[in-house]
């Protein structure tokens, strides 16, 4: 089954590749921890392949956002509104996220509050994280599709077509063979 194996390695290497390059592209590439973590690997055993894709854990939250918190739970005086995921699987139930890799991130990108001077405020980046972080908690994070998007057109282009015709290609060479053979 050499041209299914090839399709089936083509539908790997875009989707990653694709991922990656989305990674870039929507500046969620920050430390490359991320992008150097996708991976995909092919499993074959007698009767069946499998294509299996891993990137590291927070990929999927990234990916498919987060709710923030219920909206219910919300003070009236909020200034904080408006669901960045409402559909995502994933929530905050009550704990805000972790701040200081918020704060590293504010650090690299000098994210800094100021006063009324315009001079930067002393611990800027733990304040900014915090600021961060419950703005996170009360939005969540807006779903990014980095890895969604580039699997399921793959799959209708690759999978769905493309294997088809591989198969055909295979079982046609196979044929071959088993004809020559009989002569």
């Amino acid at each position: 089954m050499l041209e299914v194996q090839k399709v089936i390695e083509k539908f790997r290497n875009v989707v990653i590749q694709q991922a990656r390059s989305n990674l870039s592209k929507q500046n969620k590439n920050d430390t490359k921890e991320l992008y150097n973590s996708l991976k995909g690997e092919i499993v074959t055993e007698k009767d069946f392949t499998i294509v299996g894709f891993s990137m590291l854990n927070y990929g999927k939250f990234q990916d498919e956002g987060v709710k923030g918190v219920d909206p219910s739970k919300v003070s009236k005086n909020a200034k904080i509104r408006g669901q960045q995921a409402p559909n995502s699987p994933y929530s905050f139930k009550n704990k805000l996220p972790p701040t200081s890799p918020i704060a590293e991130w504010a650090k690299r990108k000098n994210i800094r509050l100021r006063d009324d001077k315009g001079k930067f405020k002393k611990g800027g980046y733990q304040t900014i994280a915090i600021i961060i972080a419950r703005n996170i908690f009360y939005r969540g994070i807006k779903p990014s599709l980095f890895f969604t998007t580039p699997f399921e057109s793959a799959y209708k282009k690759y999978i769905d077509t493309d294997l088809v015709k591989a198969f055909g290609q295979d079982i046609e060479t196979l044929i071959d063979y088993s004809l020559k053979d009989i002569k």
